[in-house]
């Protein structure tokens, strides 16, 4: 650069919608985004869940129609998170072929299963009477390699119920190859796995945990999600162990306070890369938004442009459908 003040006004391109539009260097695209979403057995209303308000527990029918309304929107994809009746020490409804996750699975994906991306979420915190991601020693640990076995079968069922994605997200060592093996086992090869590559150990995941019914009955997460202050290095490495396992495409979970690990993760890799906007992001800004104390529309955007421009291809966000409409 030569030319310097007067000469140089960089506010010039900045003097009206329609400049600041056409030189935008981040846009936002609605086939950018994922929705989670929940669905609970054996209620007859959607709930709400009280620490995100405008999300709820849904129906079968009202999460087919929530689907309908994403996809209407242009929505890349919908991540289901299956909420059972009942629940037991190794997670059984997560892999039942009748379970709540595999119904409703079928169900979105013959609805509306050409529109968007029907994804699975692939873990048994959900479904585990005592909260945590995979079987337990009789200490009260998770035993990894006992809980890649029902990763696996979870993962087959999650495809043969019409999951045109499976997404791991236990933080297990080896969960990738032992799903990417199970699934080409059982004659789903082309199922692609989004692996949640680097997840945090993170305060922020807190109402996901009311919306899932999945916190912890004691002790928490910490043994094997990662440490917050952990080195970056750390995250990269399970990048590399999922990539050399299958992963199709990576994840950065949570997203705004990890920023940096996105873009470091994005530099690294030639796959997609997608961040999850938990559901701590989520009440913070509508809580703040209902205050008074924010704009709730520009703070939702610039959040999510603010992960785009870190490096991230796909968003996870419950506002999804929402944005989606509007840009």
């Amino acid at each position: 650069m030569t030319a310097q003040y007067p000469v140089a006004r960089p506010r010039r391109l900045r003097r009206n919608p329609a400049l600041r539009r056409m030189v935008a260097g981040t846009r936002l695209h609605a086939a950018d985004l994922i929705l989670p979403a929940f669905v609970k057995e054996g209620i007859a209303e959607p709930r709400p869940v009280a620490s995100m308000p405008g999300v709820f527990q849904h129906t079968r029918d009202s999460l087919r129609k929530a689907a309908h309304e994403a996809a209407e929107a242009g929505v890349g994809g919908i991540i289901l998170f299956g909420i059972p009746a009942v629940k037991d020490a190794r997670g059984s409804a997560a892999d039942d072929p009748d379970g709540i996750l595999q119904v409703a699975l079928r169900e979105v994906n013959a609805e509306v299963g050409d529109a968007v991306v029907v994804m699975a979420d692939t873990c048994l915190d959900e479904f585990t009477d005592h909260g945590h991601c995979g079987i337990l020693t009789p200490s009260g640990d998770v035993d990894n390699d006992a809980t890649l076995e029902r990763y696996a079968s979870t993962a087959v069922a999650q495809a043969a119920a019409g999951a045109q994605m499976v997404a791991p997200s236990g933080m297990m060592d080896g969960q990738v190859g032992a799903i990417r093996s199970a699934l080409d086992g059982a004659g789903y090869g082309n199922v692609p796995i989004l692996a949640y590559s680097v997840k945090y150990a993170s305060a922020f995941f807190g109402p996901f945990r009311d919306a899932a019914e999945c916190a912890p009955q004691f002790g928490d997460r910490s043994t094997h999600q990662q440490d917050p202050a952990g080195p970056l290095e750390e995250a990269l490495r399970e990048v590399r162990l999922d990539l050399a396992e299958g992963a199709d495409a990576v994840m950065v979970k949570p997203a705004l306070a990890y920023l940096d690990v996105i873009t470091r993760v994005r530099d690294e890799v030639d796959v997609p890369v997608a961040a999850y906007q938990v559901s701590g992001e989520y009440a913070m800004i509508e809580a703040a938004a209902a205050n008074g104390w924010v704009d709730r529309d520009r703070t939702i955007t610039e959040s999510l442009v603010a992960i785009k421009r870190a490096g991230a291809d796909l968003i996870l966000t419950y506002w999804a459908t929402e944005v989606a409409r509007r840009i």
